[in-house]
This record gives C-alpha cells, structure tokens and sequence, in this order.
C-alpha cells in the first residue's frame, strides 16, 4: 500500500515537472509583456481584443498557453510554443528558412493565428482559442531559448546550476532571471516600460522574421558565453538582466503593433 502511494506521489511529481520543461518566460515574464501590449493598443484594438476576452486582460490571458498543457486535449498546442534550429543563420538565410517553413512551430502558427483573427465570420471560440495562443506565442518567441538549438531542446538539456539550485539554460531565462528581481509583474512592467513614439514605429514595422532572427541571435551570445554545470548567480544577473529587460519590452511592443495591425 505505502509503495503504491509513493509510486503515485512520484508520477505526480513527475507529471507536474514535465509541463514547465517548454515553458517561456514563466507566468510573471508572459505578464510583464502583456501588460506593456495593453499600454500600447489603439481604441479600437482594445474594443476589439476586449470583446474577445471578455474581462480576462491581456496580461492574464498570456499564460493561457502554459496554463491548459495540464489538458492532454490541448497537446496538439504543444510545438506551437518555439522554432527551435540546428546552426546560426544570417538574417537573409533566416528568412528564406522561414518562408519555406512548414513544420508546426511558432513562425507557421503565428502566420495562421493572424490569418484566421482578421476573418469577420470566425467562431466564437476560435477567436479566444486563436488570441490567447497568439498572445502567448508571440511573447514566447522573444525568449532567446525558445529560438535556440534543436539537439538540447532549446536549452532544457543543458544543465547548469542557479546559485545552489539545479537549473537549465532555458529555465534561467524562462524564470529565474525575472523572479530574481523580486517585482510584481506590474511594478515590473512599469519599471522597464519606457518608449518613445520613433521607437515604438521601428520597432512595429519589425516583420516576424525579424523578430526570431534576433532572439536567435542572442540564443547563440547565450551558449556562446555558457558552460554545462556552472553554477550561475549574482554576476550572470548583472551581465544579463539588460537583454532580458529588452526582449520583454520588445515583445510588449511588437504583440501590441501585431493586434493593432489586426483589429486597427
């Protein structure tokens, strides 16, 4: 009897480890740049985006996309999260991949999301199924990790430690930088949340292509500048804290450009 409970404490344990492997930015990460998205929507994309939603904000519908892995129904979702590669790409190289792209991943899914929200006559349930996931993607591929090596799993494989803690590069940048800074996602939003009109209008004339390339791009500074095993803390922090800080904002801006392009 007692090798049964503990066999079933273990499945548990090891059913509610599993999810958070491919998770991007965690829960407070995704919130950060959703909250910033909702700072930059026109008045008739936040009509829009609220008529969807309903009174869920964009903020809480951002994690969404983690939030319903505990629903196997949903597994199907599960590749939508990254676009992972196998080598460094030059920008021009990276949009050829992409256009030839047709594997389900975050690219392809974005593409399809965009498509199916501008249609007038689409369900009810596929305009909440199709925002919230697009919320979330979007966010998820200005994580670095989760445009990173295919061999490792974008990182998950390559172990290290954070302070005394076993980690992995991808979580480290999903989570561990972020609650570092001890902030509600609210304070932080507000902390990081500063724009300027010239640069909110480059950053929104970003195609998506873009947008992947350079987390891409900082995926390889991440590895490049990373060892297996090491234990990471204080000074990874403070060499690191500034991209992340970025790649948030940027995602805020980029989501919020995306919905006003698609509602405006």
């Amino acid at each position: 009897m007692k090798l049964n409970i503990l066999k079933k404490l273990m499945l548990g344990v090891v059913l509610f480890y599993l999810p958070l492997q491919s998770m991007a930015w965690g829960d407070k990460g995704h919130r950060i740049a959703g909250q910033i998205a909702s700072s930059y929507l026109t008045p008739k994309a936040r009509a829009a985006v609220r008529a969807i939603l309903g009174n869920e904000s964009v903020a809480i519908a951002s994690t969404w996309g983690d939030f319903i892995k505990s629903d196997p129904s949903y597994n199907y979702l599960y590749n939508w999260h990254f676009v992972d590669f196998d080598k460094p790409y030059t920008y021009p190289d990276m949009v050829t991949y992409l256009k030839q792209d047709t594997s389900v991943d975050s690219y392809t899914k974005i593409q399809f999301m965009v498509g199916e929200l501008k249609k007038k006559n689409l369900a009810a349930d596929k305009k909440l199924l199709y925002l919230r996931m697009l919320i979330h993607v979007v966010e998820d591929i200005h994580q670095p990790m989760h445009t990173a090596h295919t061999d490792d799993k974008g990182g998950n494989d390559f172990k290290v430690q954070w302070f005394n803690e076993p980690s992995n590069l991808h979580s480290i940048w999903d989570s561990k930088l972020i609650e570092f800074q001890n902030l509600s996602y609210t304070e932080y939003s507000n902390a990081i949340n500063f724009t300027t009109p010239a640069q909110r209008a480059e950053w929104q004339k970003e195609p998506v292509t873009k947008w992947i390339f350079e987390s891409q791009q900082l995926a390889e500074k991440i590895y490049a500048a990373s060892q297996k095993d090491e234990k990471l803390g204080y000074k990874y922090n403070f060499q690191h804290i500034a991209t992340v800080n970025r790649q948030l904002l940027k995602a805020g801006v980029h989501l919020a450009g995306l919905l006003n392009q698609i509602f405006g």
